[in-house]
């Protein structure tokens, strides 16, 4: 069968459920989509409703029925490192959260809530995805993609579809359609000196792991009995060292202690209570006095948790993925459900063991499934964190030396701006003890640019391909690349250049990236909408400083301005907006977290000045960065007018930070 999107019927919403109809018509092989996008996580979403805003004929594919992968799959907590690195569409997400709450942004929510945004940005588009279907077969000529085959992933017996269309875009987290294609890709970690870098490779460091003396065999002391379970009989390699291995794999974990929303955390299928050794041992030699000495356990919202991996032994299931990535769908499904059975085992162990601290058992019971969120997956998440699978090697490979800025991208087409982050990859016995090798958290960069060739597989190899999740990237590159808000950054940005290469009908390889990041400037909503104006304190063109300041790294952005108080003076800080358009705009001010630190604002719209004393925001528990936006006023500003925004410790006998100011048209809300 061949397919088009606008012959599938349109879907229907409830909730925050998104209905996934496999239910496709047979049309004539001369039919053909403009784009195809493979993998319905939060890359593919934004890819989809970007394109289909474009004017672009859409076709998302989901091989399971969850969409929105991490996003709605229990990471709640969400992995930032910048806030000034997120853009576009992935920003307005996470406006549309804050909505949801009350707030001006939120980047902290509920799995429910994140799906109930999703449905909206895919009902708006009129997108309607084609679930349980996956990639069996990519049919080329010479290096275009001309069609896709697809089998049911739920029923054997279900007839193959063909799809065919200009363009693909590969966001899987596995990099299943570009390994189809015949793309270049590696698994596993490169050698240090293949890409000039120091943090890739074999890495045996100090982060969640196991301290001294912390026996590996089955019987203590004695190594002919075995080793416990999760131990590898591997010997540890030269550091820096290239392997195959793949940094660990878990589930972020959503939980809830409300008595009226909890399910009791039963025991799951194959429950081994002999996998959990490990841990009594550990906290034999170092008792905790709560959970968080091995669940990273921060909160969501409404009595909600998103527990991650925390400490030497937790929730990553080390070692047990290296497998998945080039496995078969079978293969890939057991190791899945081995996750999700170690991850349930180890919550119930934990509360109902008895050779586990009654302190700790008794915090554990406290938490239970929440019953409103996953209710079609019995309360538990769809979504492994596929933390790094497939990696292609394509026309730009991103490296530490992009991380540390010491190579600079000039083919912007988004930031990234997290920590150079790898989870442990295996677990081993060195000096006779346990020991986890792998973990690697190098942060102290500012953001930097990503490129649009590590989006695009090399020439030679498809010329009607973007991968913006599996891009082209080292093992370490990737570890700060890797979050949730940058892949929708990406998927945008892939989706734009998909667009452009058939409207202008310019291969991929051939685009002006000019054209591009324009389209990426000028309209970040994709809807045609005025974008909002941000002013930074690092586009030193646009701002003037009085008085006695001091550059900080950090904050949002790059640096950011502390004042130095002295009695009896006053320091500003005065921003100059660019305004291209004419409109009425919400003005807000970046400002630090602080007990007690008022600001005295004062606006100008080049005629009027409108001054105001703000308070500081108090940071509260589970908030992420340096600070929030502070809404000033709304007021009509002109384009080109003399507009400035000025801020000054005035008010305050304490130091102010001078960080970014913003303005959005109220059209926006």
């Amino acid at each position: 069968m061949y397919l088009i999107l606008n012959r599938i019927p349109n879907l229907r919403y409830f909730f925050v459920f998104i209905v996934c109809l496999p239910v496709v018509s047979v049309v004539a092989a001369s039919d053909q989509l403009d784009i195809c996008i493979y993998g319905s996580n939060s890359a593919g979403v934004i890819a989809a409703y970007t394109a289909k805003k474009m004017g672009m004929s859409v076709l998302l594919i989901e091989p399971s029925t969850h969409i929105g992968g991490l996003t709605t799959g229990g990471l709640g907590f969400t992995d930032i490192g910048n806030k000034a690195a997120i853009n576009g569409l992935s920003l307005d997400f996470y406006r549309r959260i804050g909505i949801r709450y009350g707030k001006f942004e939120q980047w902290i929510f509920e799995p429910k809530v994140a799906s109930a945004v999703y449905s909206d940005y895919l009902k708006e588009a009129d997108i309607n995805p084609l679930c349980n279907y996956r990639i069996v077969r990519v049919n080329k000529k010479g290096q275009r993609i001309e069609s896709i085959e697809l089998e049911s992933s739920v029923d054997a017996n279900s007839a193959q579809i063909t799809v065919k269309a200009r363009q693909f875009i590969d966001c899987s987290y596995e990099g299943d359609l570009m390994a189809k294609v015949g793309v270049s890709y590696r698994i596993g970690r490169e050698a240090n000196p293949e890409y000039q870098e120091k943090q890739n490779g074999v890495q045996l460091k100090e982060k969640h792991q196991f301290p001294d003396g912390i026996d590996p065999y089955q019987v203590k002391g004695d190594s002919t009995s075995g080793l416990l379970w999760g131990i590898s009989p591997t010997l540890l390699a030269e550091s820096g060292s290239k392997d195959s291995c793949v940094q660990a794999y878990n589930y972020r974990v959503c939980l809830t202690d409300d008595p009226e929303n909890r399910i009791e955390i039963s025991k799951p299928d194959d429950y081994r209570p002999e996998r959990y050794e490990l841990l009594l041992r550990y906290l034999e030699k170092f008792p905790s006095k709560d959970l968080g000495a091995f669940l990273k356990m921060d909160r969501i919202g409404n009595h909600k948790t998103d527990i991650n991996n925390n400490g030497p032994f937790s929730t990553d299931m080390i070692g047990m993925n290296h497998d998945f990535p080039d496995s078969d769908y079978a293969r890939r499904e057991e190791i899945r459900k081995e996750h999700e059975n170690y991850t349930k085992g180890f919550l119930y162990f934990i509360g109902n063991d008895t050779r586990m601290p009654s302190n700790l058992r008794e915090q554990m019971k406290r938490f239970g499934y929440p019953k409103d969120e996953f209710i079609s997956n019995n309360h538990w998440t769809p979504q492994m964190y596929i933390r790094e699978c497939r990696r292609m090697v394509g026309q730009y490979v991103m490296t530490q030396a992009n991380c540390e800025g010491r190579v600079v991208a000039e083919d912007k087409i988004g930031m990234a701006a997290y920590t150079m982050d790898s989870h442990n990859c295996q677990r081993l016995v060195i000096n006779g003890m346990v020991k986890n090798e792998g973990d690697v958290q190098v942060k102290g960069f500012p953001p930097y640019p990503i490129s649009y060739r590590s989006l695009l597989p090399m020439e030679k190899e498809c010329t009607n391909l973007l991968v913006p999740v599996c891009l082209s990237a080292t093992h370490i590159a990737y570890g700060s690349i890797r979050m949730e808000p940058v892949f929708m950054v990406l998927g945008q940005s892939a989706a734009v250049a998909a667009a452009l290469a058939i409207q202008s009908k310019t291969p991929l390889h051939r685009l002006n990236i000019a054209h591009i990041q324009k389209e990426l400037f000028t309209n970040p909503l994709s809807n045609g909408s005025i974008p909002e104006v941000l002013t930074d304190n690092d586009s030193t063109r646009q701002i003037s400083a009085n008085g006695q300041w001091v550059r900080k790294t950090g904050g949002y952005g790059s640096s950011m301005l502390l004042s130095t108080k002295k009695e009896g003076t006053a320091n500003t800080v005065r921003f100059f907006p660019k305004m291209v358009h004419s409109a009425t705009y919400k003005v807000y001010v970046y400002l630090h977290y602080a007990e007690d630190s008022p600001v005295l604002v004062t606006l100008s719209d080049g005629k009027n000045l409108i001054r105001k004393v703000v308070d500081a925001p108090t940071q509260s528990s589970g908030q992420h960065s340096y600070g929030d936006w502070i809404a000033i006023t709304d007021v009509h500003l002109q384009a080109n007018a003399p507009v400035f925004i000025e801020l000054s410790d005035q008010e305050t006998t304490k130091a102010i930070v001078a960080d970014a100011v913003l303005c959005i048209p109220v059209s926006s809300f």
